[in-house]
């Protein structure tokens, strides 16, 4: 599995996709919080948090990890190498779970240079350092979650098809629904228990819960959860293929 792991990771910094999914987010995230006034600037809103990169992460991951994922199984395929590569002493699992783990780490070191900001809002901060630690380090923990799940998601789009047009399509769509598909759904009900019950299946709610600074075992568990059962089903499209 290793073998893959650093095969993937080292090709993401071989060519321009890891650099351009770094950048990328940086850039988004730093003109909303910084540049582009808005409900997401902090020089706007007069208060020293980064609930606007909280808000916004999440919607730039169901692009950026279906982007990063597409190619992971399409392109073995289109290119032929899926065969070749079975024929190595390592399981499908390994190999799933290889370009899984490369796929999840370069996401989060998307995220480091974000620590930037929260230095940057203690600087101006009045008093200084007058900040919610929890509050920043349970979105931070959060979004590698978010991103972990959103690569499972991303990888089994890519087990699906050949084409990665179509592998970043569907990646996006699972993305979407997993994470705000249910809250929309719950809106519909009037019962509380019934429209809790229905946003508590998808992503946002459990996501939420974590950014308040609470890290629930609960919300732990849903995340892992549903990212090993997204790995599973990839593992199983692969070994049926």
């Amino acid at each position: 599995m290793s073998a893959i792991f650093f095969k993937e990771f080292r090709y993401f910094f071989s060519n321009a996709t890891g650099y351009i999914v770094i950048g990328l987010f940086l850039l988004i995230t730093g003109l909303f919080l910084w540049v582009i006034p808005g409900e997401y600037n902090i020089l706007d809103s007069g208060y020293a948090q980064l609930d606007g990169l909280f808000t916004l992460a999440p919607w730039l991951f169901m692009f950026l990890c279906p982007a990063v994922t597409m190619r992971m199984f399409a392109e073995e395929r289109k290119e032929r190498t899926w065969d070749l590569l079975k024929t190595h002493p390592i399981s499908r699992s390994a190999i799933v779970l290889g370009k899984y783990l490369a796929s999840w780490l370069l996401t989060t070191l998307a995220l480091l240079p974000c620590c930037i900001y929260y230095i940057s809002i203690r600087t101006l901060a009045e008093p200084q350092g007058n900040v919610d630690n929890g509050a920043f380090w349970g979105g931070f923990i959060g979004l590698v979650f978010l991103a972990g799940i959103n690569c499972a998601i991303g990888i089994c789009a890519s087990a699906l098809t050949k084409n990665q047009i179509a592998a970043f399509i569907i990646g996006i769509t699972f993305c979407f629904i997993m994470f705000y598909g249910f809250d929309l759904l719950g809106s519909l009900f009037v019962h509380g228990q019934t429209v809790n019950f229905i946003q508590s299946i998808g992503f946002h709610e459990h996501y939420k819960s974590i950014s308040k600074g609470v890290i629930d075992s609960r919300d732990v568990i849903y995340f892992l959860s549903v990212a090993a059962g997204f790995i599973l089903l990839t593992i199983d499209i692969m070994r049926r293929r």
